[in-house]
């Protein structure tokens, strides 16, 4: 969204409408993208280095596709690349990488030239990008179609579902290799607007949430596997639409020099499902309560071990690990849009109704 953008003045914003249009944008994905995730899949699976590219929030989503392209199909040679770095230090690419750019309006200018430097080197090439996007689809030998444009430039509802068809390439290039973990996924993808929908109900409990922590100095959100993306997305968020001191880690990292700007003005997030960091996340979380700092937690109802150890406690229905980054984001997203609305700043935006911020566009194209 600009500045001259049509724009709501009050809630609901368009960020809101995208949050709770996620089940559907969701379902509809899983039905009609199956024959080109399929295509992609057989790419994949051809392949011997998958290279997953993206910028921003589009990162963060390669974060994911990483993770369950190697725990999920086998392929631990997959890679998520910002794409900035992936054209300033290029790997050697040939005809037997395949790249995956993912952009959500298809404008970002270093995505754009991932792409292109995957095709003059013969690489093969995919799209994961929006319907109706911008993005040169003629340079892809596969396009993956997410959902509608967003009229927030806070992206969710594209985020999701960019997830979601990764998780689907994940589950058919799995497939491809018998690997049962890909079969398992592939039943699961089923539920996920269930899920997502199930998972919207905290609302009530996250503007209460809001409202105990608004005032706090800095917000930190921690994660681990495919979560350390959830943290990160999270705190991006925040920044873009709230402006606040904000951070995201992976688990163990917050505890190598991040934890030690833990104090009483903070409110430190843990978001803890059923894995290999819920142990660990339990002791840290009892750290951070030695502070003083607020802690909350995105948790799987009916873990009141790690409940009862935070001031807050946002329970998930239980959901396969590969699909939490999807719906553990929910309650985040919820989080973030009300934290916008409780400071008075509008989160679809970019601040670009700050005249500052508005002239600081003249000096950088994105």
């Amino acid at each position: 969204m600009t500045a001259d953008t049509e724009q709501r003045t009050q809630h609901p914003y368009y960020m809101h409408d995208a949050v709770l249009g996620q089940p559907d944008a969701i379902a509809a994905l899983l039905e009609r993208e199956k024959e080109p995730v399929a295509s992609l899949a057989e790419r994949l699976a051809g392949a011997e280095r998958i290279h997953l590219v993206g910028i921003g929030t589009s990162w963060h989503a390669a974060l994911v596709g990483e993770h369950l392209l190697r725990t999920i199909a086998g392929r631990g040679d997959a890679r998520a690349w910002n794409s900035f770095e992936f054209c300033a230090y290029p790997p050697a690419l040939s005809a037997r990488d395949a790249v995956v750019v993912l952009s959500h309006r298809g404008t970002k200018l270093y995505s754009a030239r991932a792409l292109e430097l995957a095709r003059s080197a013969g690489a093969s090439t995919a799209l994961v990008t929006g319907i109706g996007s911008a993005a040169r689809v003629d340079l892809a030998d596969s396009v993956v179609r997410t959902s509608q444009g967003e009229r927030s430039s806070a992206f969710t509802i594209s985020h999701t579902t960019a997830m979601t068809a990764l998780a689907m390439v994940a589950a058919e290039t799995g497939a491809i290799a018998n690997n049962p973990a890909a079969a398992q996924l592939g039943r699961d993808l089923d539920g996920l607007p269930h899920l997502m929908e199930t998972a919207m109900e905290q609302e009530a409990v996250v503007r209460r949430w809001v409202r105990q922590v608004a005032e706090s100095d800095r917000h930190y959100f921690t994660g681990w596997g495919p979560n350390a993306s959830t943290a990160y997305e999270t705190a991006l968020k925040i920044k873009e639409t709230s402006y606040s001191t904000c951070e995201g880690f992976q688990l163990e990292q917050y505890l190598h020099g991040p934890f030690v700007a833990t104090d009483a003005g903070c409110s430190v997030t843990f978001i803890a499902p059923p894995g290999p960091g819920l142990e660990r996340a339990r002791a840290i979380m009892a750290a951070t309560n030695a502070t003083g700092a607020y802690t909350a937690t995105v948790v799987e109802d009916g873990d009141s071990e790690t409940a009862r150890r935070a001031d807050n406690a946002i329970l998930m229905p239980a959901t396969p690990e590969a699909l939490t980054p999807m719906v553990y984001l929910v309650p985040l997203q919820l989080f973030t849009y009300w934290l916008a609305d409780e400071l008075g700043h509008n989160p679809d935006v970019f601040r670009l109704d700050d005249p500052t911020h508005l002239a600081a566009r003249d000096h950088y194209t994105l």
